[in-house]
């Protein structure tokens, strides 16, 4: 089966998108370009301690997480980006 291509490009204009991860609203701030993943972050109140250089906690930042595009043999869309729905 050959590798299905999806461009950079098409990748990033996802940036600044609305999407629904099961019931949690997330929002893609950027692409990971040599993984083909997207990072979302938690549109509501969900939040994360960041630990500092020493691991000690320093702040609060909004969770995210990353979404693969392709499966590891990339000839086909990861289950997971499929699994996204759009929101605006």
């Amino acid at each position: 089966m050959p590798e299905l291509n999806i461009s950079l490009l098409q990748l990033r204009g996802m940036i600044g998108k609305q999407v629904l991860v099961g019931t949690r609203a997330y929002q893609v701030i950027e692409v990971l370009e040599f993984s083909q993943e997207l990072v979302l972050q938690h549109s509501l109140d969900g939040t994360d301690i960041q630990p500092n250089q020493h691991g000690d906690a320093n702040r609060r930042v909004p969770a995210t997480t990353t979404v693969p595009v392709l499966t590891a043999d990339r000839n086909e869309f990861h289950p997971a980006f499929l699994a996204l729905d759009l929101i605006n």
